[in-house]
């Protein structure tokens, strides 16, 4: 009679009380996540608003006053938006963006994929060593490498072009990129780099044949981090670009429209959806390998 029972097909109405049995025990962890996801996106959901409403409106209440009368269309304006196009220079301003973000996103990618091959494949003496050396390096501050790298910048005539805040990216987007792809890319299973040697492939083949494609995930996700990262920088341009209108990338732009004083600081909340166009694209374009190359390498076997 049992092994009857347990081979009949279930009723309606048994995968159902199964279904809401499953949903009743998860309820929890959904209102958690809920709750997290509402106090994250609490600040941005300000901040669009904010973007909408007038100077006078935003120096004298509160984003949320808003929302009791949504419908009230005397404060609400699109001004904010115009100011950041119109006044900013920022057509110029996202085409430094670019010639800054894509080169240095490009250069560390490629020179830490060949590193990361060489520790994780590769056996030449002192591998350990300078690998520790080059992790090691994540945790020097970025901001005490600006002053000596200036007065560098400065004698090689460096100082104020893009070739300068390009290496600046680079050396410091390094050490990050080569952990993240040795960790990939050490996982990689051994067979297929031995079955490669015996075939007779050299190193450099083995990896642009077989390496680099299977990298895929892990090096779009760094390219994610260091696309966010350079994009979104302020520091490092103002230091080796300043805010000339020919070579000030977007954050520098909205820092000069905001004044000395941060006084129109209503520009920023419109000038801040406007810079996060670009990323928002990227991120969807590859979040597909986002998780996947974050995760792959930590566990091997």
């Amino acid at each position: 009679m049992s092994v009857l029972a347990e081979t009949q097909p279930k009723t309606p109405r048994s995968r159902f009380s199964k279904a809401l049995s499953r949903w009743v025990t998860g309820l929890p962890l959904r209102l958690v996540i809920i709750i997290i996801a509402f106090i994250w996106t609490l600040p941005t959901i300000g901040l669009l608003i904010s973007s909408f409403r007038t100077p006078a409106d935003i120096q004298s209440s509160g984003w949320w006053t808003a929302l009791l009368h949504p419908f009230q269309a005397a404060q609400w304006t699109i001004q904010n938006y115009a100011t950041v196009f119109t006044e900013g220079d920022m057509g110029t301003a996202f085409l430094n963006s670019f010639l800054v973000t894509v080169p240095s996103v490009v250069i560390p990618i490629t020179i830490a994929a060949f590193a990361a091959y060489a520790f994780a494949w590769l056996q030449f003496p002192g591998r350990s060593f300078l690998f520790a050396l080059v992790i090691g390096l994540m945790v020097v501050p970025l901001q005490m490498s600006l002053i000596p790298m200036l007065r560098v910048y400065t004698m090689l005539d460096l100082n104020g072009t893009f070739l300068g805040v390009w290496l600046a990216h680079t050396g410091f987007g390094l050490p990050l990129a080569v952990y993240l792809l040795h960790g990939y890319i050490s996982s990689l299973p051994k067979e297929i780099i031995e079955s490669a040697q015996i075939d007779g492939a050299s190193p450099m083949t083995t990896f642009t044949s077989l390496v680099l494609p299977l990298s895929v995930p892990a090096i779009a996700s760094f390219a994610i981090f260091q696309f966010l990262w350079v994009w979104n920088d302020l520091l490092v341009a103002l230091v080796f670009l300043g805010t000339s209108r020919d070579t000030a990338v977007v954050t520098a732009n909205l820092a000069r429209l905001i004044g000395d004083r941060g006084q129109d600081w209503h520009i920023l909340t419109a000038g801040a959806f406007v810079t996060m166009i670009v990323p928002l694209i990227i991120f969807f374009s590859l979040q597909r390998y986002f998780v996947r190359g974050l995760t792959a390498g930590s566990v091997k076997g």
